[in-house]
């Protein structure tokens, strides 16, 4: 899929968060030396509605599927890395190096991804100067430079709530442009930032309810009569 000759794509936002799914299981297939994908093949894997898959597939595919087998493999993957961003790395630092940070900061998984964590920041000297897994920890007042240096747009937030806007402001004077947000609290940043917000306690409370509904529902009692 050429950059220069393809218009911008325009897909809608739950397209957007399934694009990954499909991704994640499709180079699984490719790795297994499957050749092509059907929607209903994808659809059935992920419990998900067959003509909805279809439709996902046709806004970031560059070639038609085919009836009966499919989309190709590997153009389909070409094509969903492209637009995802997959096939070019970004990369960003994080500050906060607790629990949350250092899993994130290690994680060399985001790689596959387009996501490079180059160096996480914190104001504890006891941390500042060591390193985890060859990413260094550095103090905070070293990150403006270092952002402006390296040219680095994302930025990752760690830290407890009532730190995170301070560092988000830090992040914003530095010239960071993109924001994943793991503090429970909203940011402020002017309109050419974007923010990404983790909230982990809503998506806890959600799953808490689905629960509780789930385990109230009334049970089904059948009578069978004797003869």
């Amino acid at each position: 899929m050429s950059k220069q000759n393809t218009p911008t794509l325009v897909v809608m936002k739950s397209t957007l968060s399934r694009l990954p799914l499909y991704y994640s299981y499709i180079s699984r297939l490719q790795a297994e030396g499957v050749e092509s994908v059907s929607s209903a093949l994808l659809a059935g894997h992920l419990n998900l509605n067959p003509v909805l898959v279809r439709k996902d597939l046709a806004q970031v595919s560059s070639v038609a599927g085919h009836p009966r087998t499919g989309f190709e493999v590997k153009q389909l993957l070409e094509d969903m890395s492209e637009y995802l961003g997959y096939n070019k790395m970004d990369e960003a630092i994080l500050v906060g190096v607790g629990s949350m940070g250092r899993t994130l900061l290690t994680n060399t998984k985001f790689e596959k991804f387009g996501l490079n964590i180059v160096v996480g920041f914190d104001k504890d000297p006891y941390l500042c100067g060591l390193q985890l897994d060859g990413k260094h920890i550095l103090p905070m007042e070293k990150m403006p430079s270092l952002v402006q240096r390296m040219g680095i747009r994302i930025g990752i937030i760690t830290v407890p709530d009532d730190q995170a806007q301070s560092v988000c402001d830090q992040m914003v004077k530095a010239g960071i442009k993109a924001i994943w947000n793991f503090a429970f609290v909203p940011l402020k940043v002017p309109e050419d930032v974007l923010v990404k917000n983790e909230n982990l306690p809503s998506s806890l409370a959600v799953l808490a309810h689905k629960l509780a509904m789930k385990s109230s529902a009334p049970i089904e009692i059948k009578v069978i009569k004797e003869n």
